[in-house]
């Protein structure tokens, strides 16, 4: 759904639930977080989140996997550890029974990777094909990540690539390089564990994944959500393979143009920039990566730990004070 749209069914359900009546959901309706969170006790909270989607790749593995990663990242993004999952899968009653089983395969794979289990979950016909999971994980209360953490003078940094929303839709018409539509799958196959990870270890607060909103819905969500400014480094946003040239050819899929039409207002360009790479900023993507705010005292650690595990991000900006748009310099 659009942001307006969203907003707009959410709305009524935000005026059911106050919540000064549920002390204990320390996130929930009334914020722009990626995962619902419930205390148990001073030691420990619930995360909660589900993710399902329609097929972006051809291989039905590849598809259970990416579903997962998909998943399983609004926890780390939240700052937690997933626990358990429940699958959701809805295919047509007339496709092959192994297709099912590939695409359930990748997805159980994958949540293994993550130190989760999958205990059980729902199945049903549906003409259109969607898989995906609902999701629990665990985090203490006081080490949360969410998008008020952000701070003046944080750096901003990005753990994935962009470009997964325009490769995924030029291979849907068979416009695409394959052995770059295969590097997107690798990256959106890839969990974002480690650095979330290291960042509830070094006390990082503020953050988010990239996801439908693209990179530059989700940062002023971000903004927005701790009151403070956010200027992007738009030469040191990564992108994957062919992403910039599939841009200029105009390829990008109807969530991002509707990314673009929600959230251009809360963002100045520069006048000479490349139109395509700045709409490549609004790219809707799948599985992205975590959009982490690092104190400066921290990012030396963190840079340390990242290196030591081998594990890629990239240094696209820094947190600035209020303004009411993202500056891309």
């Amino acid at each position: 759904m659009s942001p307006e749209a969203l907003a707009y069914v959410l709305r009524p359900l935000q005026n059911l639930f106050d919540p000064a009546e549920y002390p204990d959901l320390l996130v929930g309706l009334s914020s722009p977080d990626d995962a619902a969170v419930y205390r148990l006790d001073d030691q420990r909270a619930l995360i909660f989140t589900t993710d399902f989607f329609t097929p972006i790749v051809d291989d039905p593995y590849d598809y259970g996997a990416i579903a997962a990663a998909n998943a399983l990242s609004d926890v780390y993004a939240m700052g937690g550890q997933p626990l358990l999952a429940l699958n959701l899968v809805a295919l047509p009653s007339k496709l092959p029974v192994e297709i099912l089983t590939q695409v359930t395969r990748g997805m159980a794979e994958t949540v293994r990777q993550a130190g989760a289990v999958i205990a059980g979950g729902h199945s049903i016909q549906d003409d259109e094909p969607k898989v995906g999971l609902c999701v629990v994980g665990l985090a203490q209360p006081n080490h949360l990540i969410t998008k008020a953490g952000a701070r003046d003078g944080d750096v901003l940094v990005l753990t994935k690539p962009i470009g997964s929303g325009i490769i995924t839709t030029a291979a849907k018409a068979d416009q695409a390089v394959p052995e770059y539509v295969a590097e997107a799958v690798r990256w959106m196959k890839r969990l974002n564990k480690v650095p979330a990870e290291i960042a509830v270890a070094l006390g990082v607060r503020g953050g988010t994944d990239v996801t439908g909103f693209g990179l530059l819905g989700h940062a002023w969500e971000m903004a927005e959500a701790s009151d403070v400014g956010l200027r992007i480094d738009l030469g040191a946003v990564p992108f994957l393979n062919s992403a910039q040239r599939y841009a200029d050819e105009g390829l990008f899929p109807d969530g991002s143009l509707a990314n673009h039409a929600a959230f251009k207002q809360y963002a100045r360009f520069e006048d000479d920039m490349c139109e395509g790479d700045c709409m490549l900023l609004f790219d809707a993507q799948t599985s992205g990566g975590l959009l982490l705010s690092i104190p400066q005292d921290k990012f030396s650690s963190f840079e340390q730990q990242m290196a030591s595990h081998g594990a890629p991000y990239w240094v696209i900006g820094e947190v600035i004070g209020r303004q009411d748009f993202i500056e891309v310099v």
